[in-house]
């Protein structure tokens, strides 16, 4: 395919110094977990809690080399909230950066692409993904091992906990949590 023949040119050129890859997306997490199954003592039950509860929704930019920034919203993201990340972190460019995106409405506004330009005169290029190919953003690997692996049962039983533990995640990736992308 040749989008992925393309993100690996990239991959190489990051890999070669020649360019910073960021791979972007945002994921919630809320009180009801995502927990497909447990290991457990023999007659024994593992009960977590869950119930409705606000929302944290979290807009990451990770590279292959583990390096991580975060945004955590309560509430929904919107076009106008991943344009203020976006800005952030052009303000924090050094070299050639392109940022690989899928096509999320909010990604693909009318508002987001006015911004497209002036992004490229920062030296910032959006790569975008074909829709419904989620296997080419490394970062879904790690919204995968937050909600399946490194939030610990506890972080459900109340929001505030749910709230403390995933900032415990999110600011510990590349030390404490780490992701050897191959």
């Amino acid at each position: 395919e040749k989008t992925a023949s393309e993100l690996s040119q990239l991959i190489q050129k990051d890999s070669e110094g020649e360019i910073d890859l960021l791979f972007c997306d945002e994921a919630g997490f809320s009180l009801e977990p995502c927990i497909p199954y447990a290991w457990q003592p023999v007659n024994q039950t593992i009960e977590v809690p869950s119930s409705k509860s606000k929302r944290l929704n979290v807009l990451g930019f990770i590279k292959k080399d583990c390096q991580f920034d975060s945004f955590v919203f309560e509430g929904s993201i919107t076009s106008s909230s991943v344009i203020a990340c976006f800005e952030q972190m052009a303000n924090q460019v050094k070299k050639e950066t392109v940022i690989v995106i899928d096509n999320a409405p909010i990604h693909t506004s009318k508002e987001f692409n006015k911004k497209l330009e002036q992004w490229k005169e920062k030296n910032i290029t959006i790569f975008r993904l074909p829709k419904y190919s989620p296997e080419l953003n490394i970062i879904e690997i790690l919204w995968r091992k937050i909600k399946y692996e490194w939030l610990p049962f506890k972080a459900y039983d109340s929001f505030t906990c749910l709230k403390e533990e995933l900032f415990n995640v999110l600011s510990n990736i590349g030390e404490t949590y780490k992701i050897a992308f191959t």
